[in-house]
């Protein structure tokens, strides 16, 4: 990566949190997108040469949109690039046509996710409340569904743990249904992304 990164975001995501860097040469219109530190392929004047490498077209075009994927899911991405001043230029990141911020506000609402360790690795597990799919460090799981008397619960297993997320109601209208994880039977607590 060179010094003209003038853009930088994280993104959660089910299948992992990525970083997004953007580059942008400002005198020669050259424009590079890095997620997690590798190129990304882009739509438009590039040629995607392989997975990790992208070459641009010679372009001037300073202003204008990027648009690529992110994750395992193809997540649609867009970088806006728009002229403020002079040669001050803004940028914003969409995701799923949304803002940044509204995207990671829908998101919240939609998903948990939980950070634990077990046997010395770190296991970033999220559930997707929508479609109740489970994704384990960027990998949709393998899951079983039952009904309980409280609710429901989803079972999976991550290396030789029981894994199970217990879906039941708060008893309040307005907090609606709560999400617990549970691992060898013990309770795990809800990360903040």
């Amino acid at each position: 990566m060179s010094g003209d990164i003038v853009g930088a975001w994280d993104v959660s995501l089910s299948d992992g949190v990525y970083r997004i860097e953007f580059e942008h040469g400002t005198t020669t219109g050259k424009r590079v997108i890095y997620i997690n530190g590798k190129f990304a392929c882009c739509t438009g004047d590039i040629t995607c040469m392989c997975e990790d490498e992208v070459l641009r077209d010679w372009m001037f075009k300073l202003v204008g949109k990027e648009t690529f994927p992110v994750g395992s899911t193809d997540t649609k991405a867009t970088i806006s690039i728009e002229a403020i001043t002079g040669f001050s230029y803004e940028y914003t990141l969409e995701i799923n046509g949304k803002s940044l911020q509204t995207f990671l506000d829908n998101r919240s609402k939609m998903s948990k996710t939980w950070m634990l360790k077990l046997g010395g690795a770190d296991y970033r597990i999220v559930l997707e409340k929508d479609t109740m799919d489970v994704w384990c460090n960027g990998q949709k799981m393998e899951t079983m569904g039952e009904f309980t008397e409280n609710g429901s619960e989803t079972h999976f297993a991550v290396e030789n743990h029981e894994c199970c997320i217990k879906a039941t109601s708060s008893g309040r209208k307005r907090n609606g249904i709560v999400h617990s994880l549970l691992v060898d039977g013990i309770r795990i607590e809800e990360a903040i992304e």
